[in-house]
């Protein structure tokens, strides 16, 4: 599995995931600029990254500009074929403003910038990015002013009902509890994907979570179960 990272203006977690993928997880990975549009070096069995940052300095909407780039037109075209595709903090943004996933980021319910690490939880069994890690709580950092997962009543059900929520904050035993929820996410909702299972976004980091000397590797396992079930 190659993997292709695009840097954006104001991308600032970019190199991070590059980092992550390439050295401690020992995968391929292209670097792609924002005003390229070419992807013919990958197949559908490959995926495309969109890293966190604030691309176009998060102007109208956290991703709004970004979404309209020549590399996300082929990035939309890659993912309507079945690539997949993952957008981690802004790259959840823009997938949204893409209209790859449904629904929006919102401010945070505390108005304020968060960064801390926080617990998730999934219980998707059939999302490669999540059918290895279901059932425990992974200690991932966060670090985003607009991280509050918003959809109205009809979207959340459908997203419940595809099973479609990939992740969601929980306490370090596992429990999905408000007192976990650092943004306000509706249904503590810290990820999903489309009904498809090939484009996956998620506010948390997991590349920063991959490495030993961060005291921390949850991460790699979210990885690691995007690269098994490929």
């Amino acid at each position: 599995m190659k993997f292709g990272v695009v840097t954006f203006p104001g991308s600032n977690c970019d190199h991070d995931m590059i980092d992550s993928l390439r050295n401690d997880l020992g995968q391929e990975v292209i670097e792609l600029w924002h005003k390229d549009k070419d992807l013919s070096a990958f197949t559908t069995e490959d995926c495309i990254v969109l890293p966190g940052g604030f691309s176009y300095g998060d102007y109208l909407r956290c991703g709004a500009i970004a979404r309209f780039s020549p590399m996300m037109q082929s990035v939309i075209e890659f993912a309507n074929k079945g690539g997949r595709v993952i957008g981690v903090c802004n790259g959840f943004q823009i997938l949204c403003e893409a209209g790859l996933l449904p629904g929006a980021l919102l401010q945070n319910q505390n108005q304020q910038f968060v960064c801390k690490n926080v617990y998730l939880k999934s219980e998707n069994t059939t999302a490669s990015l999540t059918k290895d890690v279901t059932g425990r709580a992974l200690m991932i950092p966060i670090a985003h002013g607009e991280g509050r997962y918003y959809a109205d009543e009809a979207t959340l059900n459908e997203l419940t009902a595809n099973n479609q929520i990939l992740f969601r904050y929980c306490d370090e035993f596992g429990n999905i509890v408000e007192e976990a929820n650092p943004n306000g996410a509706l249904r503590n909702i810290a990820g999903i994907c489309n009904k498809n299972r090939n484009v996956f976004g998620m506010m948390p980091h997991p590349e920063r979570a991959t490495n030993n000397m961060l005291k921390n590797t949850d991460g790699q396992l979210i990885f690691q179960s995007l690269i098994n079930n490929n």
